[in-house]
């Protein structure tokens, strides 16, 4: 174990947003992206520290009892870059009886580790852009292997969420059977402090936070 490392923000225990019940999640540092809405900038411009994959397990298996109705995620910055540590963490905590899934912007498409993990958290981007094609690559993996999949969306008023956006997530939420569930989460601005510690311009500080009302109509849109 000793000689499989990764570089890591840190590891939190007690999540509730991260996936379903309670679970640990390890941000891993290094980011392929540079989202405007980012509330982990740190993980784009720090290093993190070194960590042992025996460290790692050892941390985890110790709330073992405390997320045995949930599991553990790993987030980041994006996990798919550090993806043979990933494979290997998968690994032991599956021998532990410790389910993992991976929260991911789908542009690394690692067959091996996708089909080793028990799920993904998916954030599809459209803020900036159309969904960019590597995304159709890592579900059609997703689809192959039978990997449920829960497909996230953070909703910025004017940028996202008008009708040609949300009918693109729309039209991927019916051609994969794999995504199992699907949620919008609301632009916030509670990371902005991270980013005067970094002494780094905050991309979105022009645009209005969001609101229930604006993740009501998107659901309603979704649905019809």
């Amino acid at each position: 174990m000793e000689k499989c490392k990764a570089r890591i923000d840190s590891i939190y225990n007690g999540s509730a947003v991260d996936g379903k019940g309670l679970r640990c999640v390890v941000f891993f540092t290094g980011c392929n992206m540079r989202c405007g809405f980012c509330h982990n900038p740190e993980t784009w411009t720090e290093k993190g520290r070194e960590v042992t994959l025996e460290e790692v397990v050892s941390k985890i298996i110790r709330y073992k009892s405390y997320i045995k109705n949930g599991g553990v995620t790993l987030s980041g910055g994006e996990p798919f870059l550090q993806a043979n540590f990933c494979k290997a963490l998968v690994n032991a905590l599956h021998k532990e009886g410790i389910s993992v899934i991976i929260e991911t912007n789908g542009l690394i498409c690692d067959e091996e580790l996708i089909r080793l993990c028990d799920g993904v958290r998916l954030d599809i981007k459209n803020q900036d852009k159309d969904i960019d094609g590597r995304v159709f690559k890592f579900l059609d993996c997703c689809q192959k292997y039978d990997i449920p999949v829960t497909m996230t969306n953070v909703l910025v008023p004017t940028l996202n969420d008008g009708a040609d956006k949300l009918s693109k997530l729309k039209e991927l939420k019916e051609e994969y059977s794999c995504i199992k569930d699907f949620k919008f989460l609301a632009f916030r601005k509670l990371c902005e402090s991270k980013y005067q510690r970094l002494n780094m311009p905050f991309p979105y500080e022009k645009y209005e936070e969001g609101s229930k009302s604006d993740l009501d109509k998107a659901y309603d849109f979704i649905k019809r």
